[in-house]
């Protein structure tokens, strides 16, 4: 398998490894094998139903070279929004917190108008039927949001919003600069689970987050706009406020490493200049992570 050269120093910050509850295309192992073949630096481990940091450890006891980090992911069935389970995490060395995404109401609301079943698994998940919110009905922040905001801000690692809405993630945002957050990604902005119109995904470009650029949004599975609209979407907000991820992972998908190369490949045929795609793959990815 050979992958694209621009991959060299890479990171991919967000894709989906076994073990997990959800079928997946590869172990972390093998997910590992993929970075050190395309002489990636490094990868980050993203699971909806576990925090990933001590998976993410181990790996880099035995394989120090990479940089292999994992995070949280506050779903119902890892804690939800609890701040003493991201102060757990953080201690362990998280470097994501990620705000709800299969427990959350937006995503809760989309596949229950598929009425298909949870993540297509054989047994229903136990998730509660209302999703999570970081509001209340008055569309007022959670004090523990603010609390986990607050950690995060401490730990000076990033937030990433998950499957919030869009009108959530615009007052996240804002909390989260209040709380001093320096780093703020937006979750596959184009993916339509959750989408966020074009004009706010440049405002919240101008408050400084970035904002993914998400393979996936692409794929047969979503189709929710072609490379070229990406790539369209990319210049309009300046890929130094972008990363390129590919939220791969899914068994029937091929491998995300081998997903990413193909992605950063049909970028530069879509005019993207190799200085943007390491900006978006190597330059914002490690500032995100601090490394």
């Amino acid at each position: 398998m050979a992958f694209h050269p621009l991959l060299k120093d890479a990171i991919e910050l967000h894709c989906h490894s076994y073990p997990s509850m959800f079928p997946r295309k590869q172990t972390d192992w093998e997910l590992i094998e993929d970075v050190k073949k395309a002489g990636m630096a490094g990868v980050v481990l993203k699971s909806h139903e576990s925090q990933t940091v001590d998976r993410a450890a181990l790996i880099r006891l035995k394989e120090p070279e990479i940089d292999v980090y994992g995070g949280l992911v506050c779903n119902h069935f890892s804690g939800g929004l609890s701040p003493a389970t991201v102060d757990a995490a953080i201690r362990l060395g998280a470097k994501v917190i990620w705000m709800p995404t299969v427990s959350s109401n937006e995503h809760c609301c989309h596949f229950g108008k598929k009425k298909t079943r949870f993540f297509n698994s054989e047994r229903p998940l136990e998730n509660p039927e209302k999703g999570l919110e970081i509001w209340d009905e008055n569309r007022k922040i959670l004090p523990e949001v603010h609390e986990i905001l607050q950690l995060i801000a401490e730990a000076d690692i990033a937030v990433a919003t998950g499957h919030l809405s869009a009108e959530e993630v615009d007052v996240l945002l804002d909390a989260a600069l209040e709380h001093n957050v320096r780093k703020i990604l937006i979750q596959h902005a184009d993916l339509g689970i959750a989408p966020v119109p074009l004009e706010m995904q440049k405002e919240f470009a101008r408050k400084g987050a970035i904002l993914e650029k998400c393979y996936l949004a692409c794929s047969e599975d979503f189709q929710d706009l072609t490379v070229e609209e990406m790539a369209h979407s990319i210049r309009e907000i300046g890929a130094e406020s972008c990363v390129l991820v590919t939220d791969y992972g899914q068994e029937h998908n091929i491998p995300p490493i081998q997903a990413l190369s193909n992605f950063v490949g049909e970028m530069v045929d879509c005019g993207i200049s190799e200085k943007e795609i390491e900006t978006m793959i190597v330059k914002n990815p490690k500032q995100l992570l601090g490394i």
